[in-house]
């Protein structure tokens, strides 16, 4: 129960905040050109691993503004006496940038990507009836 109580203070970031499809009003935080394209809360939380964040993924949680988007990632950027767990991060807006760089490279990303850039040549042969109807 400790560790919740302790949870409720760390800051929240949702995978809209780093979606560049979204826009600023549905809820995108940082620019578009830094955003990454349909991030996941496990793609976030590896990131904050990484970075040697400490991390916890709500997937029962949904952004308010769109609660069709289930998940967030709760973050703890200090220690309890102030000082930065990475010191490269030192706000949540630099962490949600470090983490949009990452999630393009994350591992189960880059080995999805490939196999869609095959399959969407194979299906381009036109198929169907065309021509017109004769009377």
């Amino acid at each position: 129960m400790d560790g919740l109580k302790s949870i409720k203070k760390w800051n929240i970031i949702y995978p809209v905040y780093i979606n560049s499809k979204k826009t600023i009003a549905e809820g995108r935080r940082i620019s578009s050109t830094k955003a990454c394209e349909n991030p996941t809360c496990v793609e976030i939380g590896d990131c904050c691993s990484h970075l040697k964040i400490p991390f916890a993924i709500e997937i029962d949680k949904a952004y308010p503004r769109d609660f069709m988007q289930r998940g967030r990632v709760r973050v703890m950027l200090k220690k309890d006496d102030g000082t930065l767990f990475n010191p490269a991060v030192s706000s949540k807006k630099q962490l949600m940038i470090h983490v949009a760089e990452l999630v393009p490279r994350h591992p189960g990303r880059t080995k999805k990507q490939e196999p869609a850039a095959s399959s969407s040549n194979a299906g381009s042969t036109k198929s169907g009836k065309g021509g017109r109807k004769k009377r």
